[in-house]
């Protein structure tokens, strides 16, 4: 079998064998390309999920951000609660449109009761960071808060903003951050929180957290400030194990701990609920500003596919993407701008990684005839595959 990339370079796959799918089942998983980058970069999780056998299927839902109507992101919603599982891109939210125009991410979240976002901001191989051996959770409610959606102007001129914090999705979240430490290993919740201001609102969600905690003794729980959190996340990250928060901190949070690590090419996220589960990148960048020049970073979203692969029980699949990405980003000294290129050199790394380092010196690569049209990316590819598997020190590009 041979893989055509682009122009000019073609390689022969006949050694790849991945593991075989669990129980011999497939996985129909819902795909929403969204709006910016989105759709390029799972573009890229397509194809390696294609060259790697895994054994999904995607059901493809096109959501327009600029319709006023909500039949797009009701036929998304739908899609999800058909197949439980959804990967999708960041969908603008257009602030030119009436206050009744609501987030599509927003909407979807509620309506599929997401109310946990989870994201694991890990210091990557290979990327250079002010901070090394970064390990934290973050864990933010993703259905209430700031995100409620209840303004109105009493009269004019005076706009109030409705913040919806109640017992029942406090306790929720709470719980769920001590169950994820303990199923971890980790050793400390911290509840993030302006309490000294809002007293009601944050003082209900820091009491739900202590009661929480009470049941959890052997993880300690302490609280913080949200601005003086900020403050210690970029001053000294490594005392934060698990931190848990209402919707808006963790907006905040979590795009702080993406730059401690590289930026917001490099991590994935998920939101999780009782019934279903999706997976994205974790600061939800559109990216408008590159889109269509193929030069965003694409390991949020491959590592988000990861995430999924795990929550599907396809734990080998997951490792082997896993593993060739920090492999690659470990050894491969070029910045990849061609993203295809960047994607074949993960399917590469991962079947090194496999034990099959003779398959890179066996491989066939070779020249077709127009060897005009190949670019410096090709030539380094193709120099990268015929070169014997050596230890190479290289940095990754960082995240856009």
């Amino acid at each position: 079998m041979y893989l055509s990339l682009c122009s000019g370079l073609k390689i022969h796959f006949s050694y790849l064998q991945p593991p075989p799918a669990r129980y011999g089942g497939r996985h129909t998983v819902t795909l929403i390309p969204g709006d910016g980058i989105g759709p390029e970069l799972l573009n890229h999780v397509r194809e390696l999920f294609r060259f790697s056998c895994v054994p999904v299927d995607f059901e493809v839902v096109n959501v327009n951000s600029s319709l006023t109507t909500e039949d797009d992101i009701n036929n998304a919603i739908t899609a999800i609660r058909r197949n439980g599982v959804a990967l999708k891109g960041n969908i603008e939210t257009n602030h030119t449109l009436p206050p009744s125009h609501k987030s599509r991410n927003n909407l979807l979240r509620t309506s599929l009761d997401l109310y946990a976002n989870v994201m694991h901001c890990q210091s990557l191989p290979g990327v250079q960071t002010r901070h090394k051996n970064i390990d934290i959770i973050i864990i933010r409610e993703n259905t209430e808060g700031e995100y409620s959606s209840l303004e109105h102007e009493s009269v004019p001129g005076v706009v109030e903003s409705l913040k919806i914090i109640t017992r029942n999705n406090s306790l929720r979240i709470a719980d769920y951050a001590f169950r994820l430490a303990r199923e971890k290993g980790r050793r400390r919740v911290t509840a993030v929180h302006k309490a000294n201001i809002m007293k009601l609102a944050d003082g209900l969600f820091i009491q739900c957290c202590k009661e929480v905690a009470s049941g959890y003794p052997d993880i300690a729980f302490d609280s913080m400030i949200v601005d003086n959190t900020t403050m210690q996340l970029v001053s000294k990250p490594h005392q934060f194990d698990v931190m848990v928060m209402p919707n808006l901190y963790g907006n905040v949070v979590s795009n702080v701990c993406a730059g401690l690590v590289g930026g917001p090419g490099l991590v994935p996220g998920a939101n999780y609920g009782r019934d279903y589960a999706v997976f994205e990148t974790a600061t939800r960048n559109t990216g408008k500003s590159i889109a269509g020049r193929n030069i965003a970073n694409p390991t949020a979203m491959l590592l988000a596919s990861c995430l999924m692969l795990d929550h599907l029980k396809l734990h080998d699949y997951a490792t082997m993407v896993r593993n060739a990405i920090n492999t690659t980003m470990n050894e491969t000294q070029k910045k990849c701008t061609d993203m295809l290129n960047f994607v074949l050199i993960i399917v590469v790394a991962y079947s090194r990684h496999r034990g099959a380092g003779h398959y890179l010196r066996s491989c066939s690569v070779y020249h077709e005839e127009h060897t005009k049209r190949r670019t410096a990316h090709h030539r380094a590819v193709i120099q990268y595959f015929s070169t014997t598997p050596t230890s190479h020190d290289g940095q990754a590009s960082s995240g856009h």
